[in-house]
């Protein structure tokens, strides 16, 4: 195995979009938490065989932690964890919340990459999303990694926002690169169930954003990245040339990783597994000695197939007919002809030679391209 996610479910904050697993901090089980993801870890990975290229901490909100806590959880992930010599070792930031000693102990202990969950940079709207951190906080933390040693910094941006207009976006876009980071990710809003956003939503008290708003924030941000050098190599994703966020093309290229801690998803051995959520719930298989695996599934081959082509195809550069062909013996533009066909008839795909790709109208659409790949074989 080459990649790790581990979870950190702990916020000083709970932001309204927010439906990832997380708990408020104040009161919870910290420490015997760290201690728990260090049992699964222990329990899981064997040392001589699995060497890691990429680890990602998220959340939550990993630098919730204090010093302390923050320590206690590299140190065992360094103690448990034979790094690859060239690994890529994310931690998931909150603007404000990474403290000059924080970002010591991050960088001692081998972490080489930042991401920060940016939204946006106007300050009212971040009020309204539920997010604690302003405008001043992002540029001070972006400045204390950048002494800290860190050059491999990301900010996530968050669009069609609630109330937020195509000029609020586009100067976020404009402070983001003034900044000079060498990725970038920018994501549409999703109202996610359970969140207060969709309470809201239900009531009516939520101001949508247009279906053609959100398309000329998203084709607006393509077109600045790619103004400023930034290539785009996901739908929402962008780097500098060589940047490219090594652990989530993991995901995309449907390759295997390990999840670690509560609530997180695993792809090992052929099967897709899940963790219990809550903290109980997880923590006491742990202890005892079990994985806290609450779901598991054998992706059948068909699936597999599926899997290649639509998590495959969010990459700009999408999808090799080779490598289809090489890891299935079948040649994808055969096996899936009439989506493929379907696709290109609506102008959303294109082909070349070796490529199966989106069009920038499909990038858009991406999620009505995906769906048209599923349940293929049980038609």
């Amino acid at each position: 195995m080459k990649s790790a996610y581990i979870h950190i479910p702990f916020c000083h904050h709970i932001c309204h979009y927010c439906d990832f697993n997380k708990v408020f901090m104040k009161g919870q089980p910290v420490d015997d938490y760290l201690d728990a993801l260090a049992n699964e870890m222990k329990l899981t990975v064997k040392p001589e065989q699995d060497v890691f290229k990429t680890i990602f901490v998220g959340g939550g909100t990993p630098t919730a932690l204090d010093e302390r806590q923050l320590s206690k959880l590299v140190e065992s992930i360094q103690e448990l964890l034979n790094f690859h010599q060239e690994i890529e070792y994310t931690f998931e930031a909150n603007p404000g919340d990474l403290s000059k000693e924080k970002l010591v102990i991050l960088r001692d202990a081998g972490v080489n990459r930042l991401s920060f969950g940016v939204q946006t940079f106007h300050d009212e709207l971040l009020k309204k999303i539920g997010r604690s951190h302003r405008a001043k906080d992002v540029f001070e933390s972006i400045e204390n990694a950048k002494a800290a040693g860190f050059d491999n910094i990301s900010i996530d941006l968050i669009y069609s926002l609630p109330s937020q207009t195509k000029e609020d976006f586009i100067d976020s876009i404009k402070t983001a690169l003034s900044l000079g980071l060498v990725h970038y990710s920018g994501y549409s809003l999703i109202i996610e169930p359970k969140t207060v956003f969709y309470n809201l939503m239900q009531k009516g008290k939520l101001p949508i954003t247009s279906e053609d708003t959100e398309a000329q924030m998203y084709d607006t941000l393509i077109d600045q990245m790619e103004k400023h050098g930034l290539h785009q190599y996901e739908i929402s994703n962008f780097a500098i040339p060589g940047y490219e966020s090594r652990h989530n093309l993991t995901y995309w290229n449907n390759e295997e990783y390990y999840g670690f801690g509560a609530g997180a998803h695993g792809y090992v051995q052929g099967l897709r597994r899940a963790n219990y959520g809550p903290l109980k719930k997880y923590m006491e298989p742990v202890n005892n000695g079990d994985l806290p695996i609450m779901s598991e599934h054998k992706v059948t081959r068909e699936e597999q197939m599926e899997e290649e082509m639509f998590l495959g195809l969010r990459k700009t550069k999408g999808v090799s007919i080779r490598h289809f062909a090489k890891k299935f013996g079948i040649n994808p533009t055969e096996f899936f002809a009439e989506q493929i066909k379907d696709g290109i008839r609506k102008g959303l795909l294109e082909t070349n030679s070796d490529q199966i790709f989106l069009t920038r109208q499909g990038r858009m659409l991406g999620n009505e391209v995906f769906q048209s790949f599923i349940g293929v074989s049980n038609h």
